[in-house]
């Protein structure tokens, strides 16, 4: 069983105009055209059971209308998260309808959101969201929308993990995007998730084998980063990793169906 635990998707009408504009910005062109339909395509086409897709909410207006279509998408082969913004006065009701709506997470995405993430705001938002037994994932490390101001650094991360405790916490891009050294640093060893988003192909191998080796591999999620990386591409790059077989299991399902209940 393969579980890609990090994907997006848009609602059709606004699709092709999103990833036009995120191409604009990361200066990669996307694999899918951004839609349902291209998930679960691409998603077949590369033998993976079940896509998780992660909305992110970069306004406030924007919470209902998110959630409303993520609420269509609680069976695979593409199942969504829910949508938050940390500016959201009534986060904690918000946090009970997406709870109430069956959906299993959430994502935040620091960069998008203009918030640092040791912010009081995320702490209580978290907080809230492990009460609920919610997944919380966000973008972490480097992103190419703001490359020089990085809103969730390791070091961030690793107060918000120290004084919030979350349950179910999830670092996309092993941790920090192109912030390895320092993920080595401040977060291997502590009780957080990490997914595979966009690393596969750039990360030096002997770096990631040794962070999956002492962070332990059952606090990885196989993620691919759909559109943004090819997922048949990256099924096959973990594949052929130099991993025991249990290893690759835990990752590319075993540590997912276990967060997400299945």
């Amino acid at each position: 069983m393969i579980i890609d635990f990090h994907t997006h998707m848009f609602p059709d009408k606004i699709a092709k105009g999103t990833l036009d504009f995120l191409e604009g910005i990361c200066k990669v062109r996307p694999y899918t055209d951004g839609t349902y339909a291209g998930l679960s395509e691409s998603t077949r086409r590369a033998g993976i059971d079940l896509s998780v897709a992660l909305p992110a909410v970069t306004k406030v207006s924007q919470v209902d209308s998110v959630n409303r279509f993520a609420a269509q998408f609680k069976e695979g082969p593409v199942i969504s998260f829910g949508g938050i913004h940390p500016d959201c006065g009534n986060y904690k009701e918000i946090l009970q309808q997406i709870k109430d709506l069956g959906l299993k997470g959430i994502k935040l995405h620091p960069d998008y959101q203009d918030m640092y993430f040791n912010d009081i705001r995320y702490k209580r938002l978290i907080d809230c969201a492990s009460r609920l037994d919610l997944i919380v994932c966000v973008h972490a490390g480097v992103d190419p929308k703001s490359p020089d101001d990085v809103h969730c650094t390791p070091k961030m991360a690793l107060e918000l993990i120290r004084d919030v405790q979350p349950g179910k916490l999830v670092l996309a891009h092993l941790g920090g995007n192109r912030l390895w050294d320092e993920v080595e640093e401040y977060l291997v060893g502590q009780d957080v998730y990490f997914d595979t988003g966009v690393v596969l192909d750039q990360m030096p191998q002997e770096q990631f084998i040794r962070i999956i080796r002492t962070h332990g591999a059952d606090k990885i999620l196989f993620g691919t980063d759909s559109p943004w990386a090819g997922q048949e591409e990256f099924v096959k790059l973990l594949s052929a990793m130099p991993l025991t077989q249990e290893e690759k299991e835990q990752i590319f399902s075993e540590n997912a169906c276990r967060l997400l209940k299945l």
